[in-house]
């Protein structure tokens, strides 16, 4: 409610339906990359099996760190539900990506989490999350309403959440951020 009274939009929708509008030009330009970036954005592509918007926007909001630089994996932890809570301590602005006791933790890249929490200094802030696109719009929302510093692992892709998906701000973009801004408009 805070960020829709000081932006005037409402957050959920324009989030959900900025990634869905963009989505299909995102998992084209996924498919695309090469080396390193291509690998992570191909094992990504490769656990998402339906087109269900869900999956979708999971994987786009996973892979936008990648394409842009940032670093997903100091900002998205995986665990179990009986981890300690002193393992996200040190954790300023994060998602931890919950499952239940006996699951297979994979790799860091994996999109289907039981439930997610939102870490906001090294604190539990919400809990019981049931996908990580609802986290990402929550986080974003809180980041943003509460002027907290966008997290520096993850500087780039917040950036282009709020410049691009949702146009707040500097109409001004980052190199990064301009030439896939460009990308989706091709």
């Amino acid at each position: 409610m805070e960020f829709n009274r000081i932006v005037g939009k409402n957050l959920k929708q324009e989030f959900y339906e900025s990634i869905d509008r963009h989505s299909p030009r995102l998992v084209e330009i996924f498919r695309s990359k090469r080396g390193n970036v291509g690998q992570l954005l191909t094992q990504l592509s490769q656990q998402i099996t339906t087109t269900e918007p869900t999956d979708v926007r999971t994987l786009v909001l996973r892979g936008l760190p990648i394409i842009l630089g940032d670093n997903p994996t100091i900002f998205y932890k995986a665990g179990f539900d009986s981890d300690d809570d002193d393992s996200f301590r040190d954790l300023d602005i994060g998602i931890l990506l919950i499952e239940p006791e006996g699951a297979v933790l994979s790799s860091s890249l994996h999109l289907s989490p039981a439930w997610v929490k939102i870490i906001v200094e090294g604190e539990v802030v919400m809990d019981n999350i049931q996908d990580l696109p609802k986290a990402m719009c929550i986080l974003f929302g809180l980041t943003y309403a509460l002027h907290l510093n966008y997290p520096k692992a993850m500087r780039l892709t917040f950036q282009f959440i709020q410049q691009v998906l949702l146009s707040l701000g500097h109409t001004e973009l980052k190199p990064k951020l301009q030439t896939l801004k460009n990308q989706l408009t091709m």
